[in-house]
């Protein structure tokens, strides 16, 4: 899964013509500044089809805005050293 999410990464971004700058790329800066872009695109902007055409990042905030707390056990509060 790693691997395509790679080759994925590096034919839209990295090898794409329309991301490089005319040029090329002059230096790691450029390459991060990139990747950075990517990677906001993919998870807030890209639509996936398999989660109902909405960016990953608004699918896993729906996610956790529909769990109610009563799903969860409620933690202890550990006490110990340094507790009064």
């Amino acid at each position: 899964m790693a691997e395509a999410l790679n080759s994925l990464f590096k034919a839209e971004c990295i090898r794409n013509p329309v991301m490089s700058p005319k040029g090329g790329w002059k230096s790691v800066s450029d390459v991060e500044i990139a990747a950075a872009e990517y990677v906001d695109w993919f998870n807030h902007r890209r639509l996936h089809g398999e989660i109902g055409l909405v960016p990953p990042a608004e699918f896993e905030a729906n996610h956790w805005a529909s769990i109610r707390p009563e799903h969860y056990r409620e933690a202890p509060v550990p006490t110990g050293a340094g507790s009064k």
